[in-house]
């Protein structure tokens, strides 16, 4: 059985919408300031870990606009990589190694998560982290938290009547700043 990982940028206020640049927010690109070769080594040795890559189409359309014109040991084992893409709208992906996750999302991912043995690694995709968490099929969260607030934009954890309760698994300080917490649900033993 695959562990499910989802690795986010989040701000300290919590937002996670356009890190790298989108156009779609006032301050996008704001992980930029703070990415140096300690950050990057910890998100490529994420994407060594991984099995394979599950992605909502928003960060999919993101990722396969940009990837497959990057060279290097990061962007060769990104580009290939299996990635399971969550979309109700896209019927063709040219990305190499990709697929569309047919029918019920959370039922598609249960089963990927059985047939799999290594991680499958989540990135952005915020709907689809929604989904995965009211789901109940995230193993791990880990977080890298910038040290900035933007005061607005999409943010990871939904409005909710319910609480979610996590555990600290790990935690450590990059020379930036950037906090990387590594969560786990807190599940009752059996």
């Amino acid at each position: 059985m695959a562990k499910l990982i989802v690795t986010e940028f989040v701000t300290l206020d919590g937002v996670m919408e356009a890190p790298g640049g989108e156009p779609s927010h006032p301050h996008s690109g704001w992980v930029a300031d703070f990415m140096d070769d300690e950050a990057g080594k910890f998100k490529f040795d994420e994407v060594l870990e991984a099995g394979s890559h599950l992605l909502g189409r928003v960060t999919y359309e993101s990722f396969a606009g940009a990837w497959p014109q990057r060279e290097g040991p990061f962007a060769e084992r990104i580009n290939s990589m299996p990635k399971y893409v969550a979309t109700t709208t896209l019927k063709e992906l040219e990305w190499n190694n990709s697929s569309v996750i047919e029918g019920d999302v959370a039922a598609g991912v249960a089963k990927l998560k059985e047939e799999e043995t290594e991680p499958l690694l989540v990135a952005g995709s915020r709907t689809l982290v929604q989904t995965l968490l009211a789901n109940d099929l995230v193993d791990e969260l880990r977080l890298m938290v910038f040290p900035v607030v933007l005061g607005s934009g999409d943010r990871l954890f939904p409005d909710s009547p319910d609480k979610t309760t996590l555990e600290l698994a790990e935690s450590h300080t990059l020379a930036s700043g950037v906090q990387v917490n590594t969560y786990r649900p807190a599940r009752p033993s059996a």
